[in-house]
């Protein structure tokens, strides 16, 4: 006997198709939505661990550079002993200064990054 029923099953939606890579989710299509709900909601947290790793890198350059210029490891290393000149200009007070000015800029930066993160929904 033969079917009567067309070759196309009509109860089958587009719901239930999967969508493609490439293809931006339709509204009317659920699987489309959780995709696109995955990815922002990696996308979010790839902008907060940049954000964060940012902030850490920042504060950390910013202590070395306010501390290490008054240190004897600041003048008295193997890279500064072949160059005396160097050396001078490095040791001295100005140069120092410089560094430590640069490294609480450093740190100013990275709380103000941190201070003024917002998401973005």
């Amino acid at each position: 006997m033969i079917d009567p029923t067309p070759l196309s099953n009509s109860s089958k939606t587009s719901e239930d198709e999967p969508v493609p890579a490439g293809v931006s989710p339709s509204p009317g299509n659920p699987a489309g939505q959780a995709t696109a709900r995955l990815s922002s909601g990696l996308q979010l947290w790839m902008h907060r661990i940049s954000v964060f790793l940012f902030v850490l890198i920042s504060a950390v350059a910013g202590v070395l550079l306010i501390i290490l210029p008054w240190t004897p490891e600041w003048t008295d290393n193997t890279l500064l002993l072949s160059y005396p000149a160097l050396r001078v200009v490095v040791s001295s007070g100005f140069c120092r200064g410089i560094c430590s000015g640069l490294g609480l800029l450093d740190i100013w930066i990275g709380f103000w990054e941190a201070l003024h993160y917002h998401e973005h929904h």
